[in-house]
């Protein structure tokens, strides 16, 4: 059998994106074309007997059935000299698609009306108009910039409504609000959506509104205290929603609630289950997918990520909760008609689409039947009793040809987020590593998601327990298998697992490779300069710069950076807003100035999710860095 390749990434059919009506299922196949440096897709439908393309694309996606089925809606970028974001509807029966409107800024989610007449359209919109020839950024606000987007500043999405037989549209919301999600309410007189009011001073808060379609009049509904992330309004005025309380701030479990808009009543329906209400596991090989949230027959339906796996479960008002989809696996979207269709995955199968149906599973399509072609390293599961008494989740994952009584070396694989984490999810970098004849080895320390939010709250203590954790899974991994070599074991890690990468070269020299990638060096200037870092770095570090100068320099690795005798190779993108550019600029220069081992690679129009969405040769030159890292010092 073959063995996988880094090149091998251009074989993978990415399934994701899956729409329902009665029988149908409307999903999207992308591929990943590392010769034409890009990503493709087109639409195929299942109709319960066989699955068929149904597009042409190249770029086809976000299918959306009309309530009566008779057509879909999509979106596209079929005219390769247009930058806008172009929505299709085509006759279910098959036929030309027919373009609707286009949006300058792009569509990021959109939902047909009751009667099937009227499109509504979320897309960004300039509140403050720049002169076309005008090349200066007067910024007024924060954030300036997000990643994967570039500017926002001056924008803010809104509710286009688009008339399905002219394709006219019309703005319906205005100003300041920031709209995330939207529903229409049964009789498509209303559109409840969820929006953040003031992104700036409060941008973890987004809360629940209603505007009237004639009056256009906007009303608040829920009382600023919540990040509300999505809705089902119900038949009675009452409206399930998933929504983080942030009680402990950021690490706070997300839940499912009933509310009451008159009462204002909300009652927690996942008590009993201390779990995340989404999939957090990490995997470089998915394709895009929503998070749906689907009441049906008194039960509400949404994935859950529970442990090392990710499943379906449902709950019904009184807070009784059942596993739909079990698994050792990661259930990446479903869609409810006739029969429950999901797409899922594991750490060997590749995206494909299944269904539950009468209670019994079925696979559908078979898009990555060329991986049983390959020899694959499962992932061996162990656990480990940390020195205060938690259990910890841990894996290896052998070398492809592994032979008894042979020393082999190893790396350490740190996911990100800190609230992220490893499972049964496919990895293609962790089946390339054991390709190239390196024991992988990889856990969910504190600050995990999928084991409860005492698990997950590391807020103030980052690279304390959670650093402990991380050694102590590799001291029980040497202990449990005298196949890893001692001497030659190297690190790895991407966002959190790149500040955990640099912390861990600065507080031991027991790994003789590293690389960090996409990583925080310096809290204080991640503070001022992210997407994210006014509000991220003082709920997880504790404060603002000015009032914990000394707590921020004490958890930032640069302060360290005399110590490292490690070899580090240091990954950065230049568009990377996540964890800007100078937080690799600046501990490369430190470790340099120094004269330690250190090299800095710059990927040039990427972000912070170049091993996940960025150019497949980039993908490509990044896996080769880091297998080239790893087999010079290991």
């Amino acid at each position: 059998m073959k063995k996988i390749d880094i090149k091998d990434l251009g074989k993978f059919k990415l399934v994701g994106g899956l729409d329902v009506y009665r029988r149908k299922v409307a999903f999207t196949v992308s591929e990943i074309s590392i010769e034409k440096d890009d990503y493709f897709s087109k639409i195929y439908v299942y109709d319960s007997r066989k699955v068929v393309q149904f597009t042409s694309g190249p770029k086809d996606s976000n299918p959306r059935f009309s309530p009566d089925g008779k057509f879909m809606a999509f979106t596209s970028k079929r005219h390769k000299e247009s930058k806008e974001a172009e929505l299709y509807l085509i006759p279910t029966t098959g036929g030309e698609a027919r373009l609707l409107t286009k949006f300058k800024f792009g569509i990021n989610d959109y939902e047909f009306s009751p009667d099937g007449k009227t499109l509504a359209v979320i897309t960004p919109v300039e509140i403050e108009r720049k002169k076309k020839k005008d090349d200066v950024h007067i910024i007024k606000e924060i954030p300036f910039w997000f990643n994967g987007i570039g500017w926002i500043y001056g924008k803010r999405n809104h509710i286009y409504l688009v008339d399905v037989e002219s394709g006219k549209k019309r703005k319906l919301t205005r100003g300041n609000l920031n709209v995330q999600t939207l529903k229409w309410s049964k009789d498509g007189s209303k559109i409840y959506f969820v929006a953040q009011e003031d992104r700036g001073k409060k941008p973890m808060i987004s809360d629940l509104f209603v505007v009237d379609l004639k009056s256009k009049k906007v009303e608040k509904l829920t009382d600023s205290k919540w990040r509300i992330g999505d809705l089902v309004p119900l038949e009675d005025g009452t409206f399930i929603l998933r929504t983080n309380t942030l009680e402990r701030g950021i690490p706070t479990n997300t839940h499912i609630y009933h509310f009451n808009p008159e009462t204002k009543e909300v009652k927690k329906l996942t008590a009993k289950l201390d779990r995340s209400a989404y999939n957090s596991l990490n995997c470089d090989v998915r394709g895009p997918s929503r998070n749906p949230l689907v009441y049906k027959d008194g039960w509400v339906y949404y994935i859950a990520t529970d442990g090392p796996r990710a499943n379906l479960f449902r709950v019904n008002l009184d807070g009784e909760i059942e596993r739909v989809i079990g698994g050792d696996r990661s259930v990446e979207t479903f869609g409810i008609g006739e029969y429950i269709a999901f797409i899922t995955q594991d750490a060997t199968t590749p995206t494909e689409l299944y269904i539950l149906r009468d209670g019994k599973e079925r696979k559908v399509t078979d898009f990555n039947a060329w991986i049983r072609e390959y020899k694959l390293s499962k992932p061996e599961h162990f656990k480990v009793k940390a020195s205060d008494g938690v259990e910890i989740d841990a894996w290896i994952m052998k070398p492809v040809d592994f032979e008894e009584g042979k020393k082999y070396p190893a790396v350490l694989e740190i996911h990100g987020g800190p609230k992220t984490a490893y499972g049964y999810s496919f990895m293609h970098e962790f089946h390339v590593l054991t390709a190239k004849g390196f024991v992988v080895i990889f856990s969910n320390p504190r600050g995990s998601d999928g084991y409860g939010e005492d698990f997950a709250d590391i807020r103030e203590h980052y690279g304390e327990r959670d650093y402990q954790d991380i050694m102590e899974v590799v001291d029980e991994a040497l202990r449990r298998f005298d196949f890893i070599d001692s001497e030659r074991i190297g690190v790895t890690g991407g966002s959190y697992g790149g500040f955990m990468t640099n912390w861990i070269v600065g507080h031991t020299n027991r790994f003789k490779a590293a690389v960090t990638q996409r990583s925080i060096s310096n809290w204080t200037s991640f503070f001022g300069t992210t997407d994210i870092g006014y509000y991220f770095a003082p709920d997880q570090i504790g404060g603002d710069p000015w009032n914990n100068t000394e707590g921020y320099w004490e958890k930032s690795p640069l302060k360290y950076a005399p110590n490292v005798e490690t070899p580090l190779l240091i990954i950065h993108s230049m568009e990377d807003y996540r964890c800007w550019l100078p937080e690799a600029l600046q501990f490369f220069t430190a470790l340099k100035y120094l004269g330690k081992t250190v090299e800095l690679a710059i990927f040039p129009g990427e972000n912070h999710d170049l091993s996940r969405k960025g150019k497949p040769k980039h993908r490509v030159k990044r896996l080769e860095l880091i297998v080239g890292w790893m087999e010079k010092f290991l």
